[in-house]
Parts: C-alpha cells; structure tokens; sequence
C-alpha cells in the first residue's frame, strides 16, 4: 500500500507536497477549499499550474477529499441544491487540478432508502454537470445517527442506482467500518469483512484507504479517530492491509492532527517491511459488477 496524510494546503494548495514529503508520506489528500464554508476560494489557471508542476516533480498520488458540508442524501431544499452545486465544484476544482479521486461522505437522512436514492440521483446531477475525469470515492461510515455508508450493501445500493457507476467507487476507513461493526481487529475478521466487501461491491472497487485507528470500541457507531495501532482496532488490521497484494498502489491516508503523521507512518512503514512470513492469501477476485 502506498502509505500517505492528509496534509494542510496553508500557504497554497501545492504546499501539500512539501508537508508530505516531509513526513515522509507517499501519497497525499488535501482539502481544495475550507472543509467547514460553502464559499470556494477560486484556483485561477496559475495556482492550478503550479500544483500541476509540483505533483509532476514529486510523482506523489493525491485525491481530494470533499466538504463535510455536502450532504447528497438529503430531501428537496436548500441543503440539496447547495449541496449538489458545492460538489459539482469540488469535481471541477479536482478535475482541474489533475486529481483522479474525490472522496465523499455519502450524507444522511433517517430514511434510509430515500437517502440512498437522493444519493444516486445527487450524483447523477452532478456528473451531467461537469463530465470530467475524477472519480467519486464514496466513504464508508461509522453509522452515527442518520448517516448513510455504513453497510457496504447501502453503498452498492448508491451505486447500482446511479446512471454512471463506473466513475463511481469506495474510499475504505478502517475507524469507520470497525465502529459500523465490522471486526477488522483480528485476522479472521478482517479477512470475513474484506471478503463480504468483495462480494458485494468487489474488491477492485476500493480505490483508496483512511487508515484511522478507532477511540471507540467495535459496533460503538461513534466516528473517533486515534493514531493507527494505538486505538481499539490495534496493530493486526494495519498489519494486514498495507501487506496485501491486492492494495499494492492504492493510497492509504492518515486523518489524525498533523503533527502525529511522521510518527505514525514510521510505524506503518515497519509493519509492511517486517511482515510476518506465511503463505500468500489467495487474491480475490471481484464477484459484483464493476
């Protein structure tokens, strides 16, 4: 696994790179705007260059990640169309800049089958909108209260029901699937969730990881993240993940306070160079559409 942060874009979206190569990350995931303001500061033709250049002289992956604002399962109103139009932004804004991958909360609504398909059509506004080449990372949720993503049955439901399922994916937070239940803390449980994820979405659908650790216990629901190996997942599920053959050059990004990056992804370094010697796990292969 590629192992990278989310970094700070102060100074400059293209300041990115360097906070990265300084923690000694791999790849790097970036806010293009304030993640808490509806209002955008625009990127003009040379802010754009400028990080285009960068990221050519690092060759580190990025991807975006979007507004905790947005919210695609919300019901007709204000909330829907700034949403809908704050993420068709966030595409172009990724889209300009280069970026292959713009992750997203799926959103919330206490009904959950009309907030799957306010999704899907969210995303089908969004997409004929601006008909780029980013693709849309939908996040796995940890199941607070009204929010949508937290079985990966619900996000093959979003997809399935999008017009354009082919730009659309999953971003997997190891934080948020643990707390949504699924026990990824043992070898057994995380080899099950995987293998349940392939076979409802398919293994090849995961195009990037947040690599949070979880404050909370197992089936807690609650969204707290903790350095990875230090919280209630432990050291096994991260272990286990950046050693797999099937995630070889997919990023995986730390969400924890900056400061904690470099430390953090020493100690992921060493576990994907001192893996524990064993037979290779049979490589899945994805059983739902694509």
């Amino acid at each position: 696994m590629l192992l990278g942060a989310h970094e700070s874009t102060s100074g400059g979206l293209h300041e990115a790179f360097a906070r990265a190569l300084a923690d000694g990350a791999e790849a790097v995931q970036i806010f293009t705007k304030s993640s808490r303001m509806w209002r955008a500061k625009e990127i003009t033709s040379s802010d754009a260059q400028v990080f285009r250049t960068r990221s050519a002289e690092t060759a580190l992956p990025c991807a975006v990640h979007a507004s905790y604002l947005v919210n695609l399962g919300s019901e007709p109103g204000d909330l829907r169309e700034k949403s809908v139009a704050a993420f068709t932004d966030e595409l172009a804004r990724a889209d300009l800049l280069g970026i292959p991958s713009l992750v997203v909360h799926p959103g919330s609504n206490p009904d959950t089958k009309r907030g799957l398909r306010n999704v899907a059509e969210a995303l089908d506004r969004v997409f004929a909108a601006h008909k780029g080449l980013c693709k849309v990372l939908l996040e796995t949720a940890a199941g607070q209260g009204s929010c949508l993503g937290s079985r990966f049955e619900e996000l093959r439901s979003i997809r399935d029901l999008s017009r354009s399922p082919d730009r659309v994916a999953v971003c997997l937070d190891t934080c948020h699937v643990f707390a949504a239940g699924y026990d990824i803390a043992t070898e057994r449980g995380l080899e099950s969730t995987l293998e349940r994820f392939d076979e409802v979405l398919g293994i090849q659908s995961i195009k990037a990881f947040h690599l949070n650790d979880s404050v909370k216990p197992l089936g807690s629901r609650v969204d707290r993240h903790e350095h990875v190996c230090k919280g209630e997942i432990g050291t096994i599920a991260f272990r286990e993940l950046v050693n797999d053959e099937r995630f070889r050059d997919v990023p995986g990004f730390l969400e924890i306070p900056p400061e904690g990056n470099r430390a953090c992804l020493v100690r992921l370094r060493k576990l994907r160079t001192k893996r524990i010697a064993k037979a290779p796990r049979r490589v899945a292969r994805g059983r739902a559409a694509q």
